[in-house]
């Protein structure tokens, strides 16, 4: 859904332009689309690290070099920030990334972490790319990341559009290129379609999917689960939350 721009869009922004980061310049995809198409790195064959390393380019260590040993974590979608800055307070031995493609969308969250930090430094562990992400390697090196968190995903509910959505089994090939051996995806939505159809494309991908419920907030899971605004509103409502989680 397009947004309506935010006023003073631009002023704002720039007013938290400290918890935002650039886009490589070197962006282009280095490993073109035959990567995906071929479906490289299935799970069936991704026992350890590909043999080709990725050539790295230190623009993408975003925290810096200082920052090496330090497990990474992804967020694709932000919507207004409330996930990812609970994780990054609750966890500062980590960083962590937000990826929004919408500046309104982006500037909600980046407020709340300005807004949270209060110049204390405490959120210097989380920083937001104002992107939509095509292929990972326009933004991370191969086995960079630890994990990655797709929360209320766009459904697409379209048959023709099921490409689009970001569990169809390519774009989860594509993950689990820039995700260590071990790493994971946790996946959570309300949409029972977009669930089972995810379900499939984690079986067709290969991998293997260590935690698994219909309805989170009665499972055993809950209680380790970080929420997001959208998730408090709808499973107040007595929505159930589908989540899913397999690792590479």
């Amino acid at each position: 859904m397009r947004q309506r721009k935010a006023k003073d869009l631009d002023k704002r922004l720039q007013e938290c332009s400290a918890y935002m980061i650039e886009k490589p310049q070197s962006a282009d995809s280095r490993r073109g689309s035959e990567c995906l198409r071929e479906g490289k790195r299935s799970g069936a064959e991704s026992s350890g690290a590909d043999a080709a390393a990725h050539e790295h380019d230190p623009a993408m260590d975003y925290f810096g070099p200082d920052r090496e040993g330090r497990e990474l974590f992804l967020e694709i979608g932000c919507g207004k920030g409330q996930f990812i800055t609970s994780k990054a307070m609750d966890h500062p031995e980590a960083d962590f990334i937000a990826i929004e493609g919408q500046e309104t969308v982006i500037l909600r969250a980046l407020e709340k972490a300005k807004e949270l930090d209060g110049d204390t430094g405490r959120l210097s562990n989380l920083r937001f790319v104002l992107t939509f992400v095509h292929s990972m390697d326009e933004l991370f090196y191969e086995n960079q990341l630890s994990g990655i968190y797709l929360n209320f995903s766009d459904p697409w509910p379209k048959a023709r559009h099921e490409k689009r959505r970001l569990t169809y089994r390519d774009r989860l090939r594509d993950y689990a290129w820039a995700l260590k051996p071990g790493g994971f995806v946790e996946v959570k939505t309300d949409n029972d379609a977009l669930y089972d159809f995810t379900l499939e494309e984690i079986e067709a991908a290969g991998y293997q999917i260590t935690e698994q419920t219909r309805d989170l907030h009665s499972s055993s899971f809950e209680s380790k689960n970080t929420t997001t605004e959208y998730e408090d509103k709808f499973s107040g409502r007595g929505k159930n939350i589908n989540y899913v989680k397999f690792t590479v």
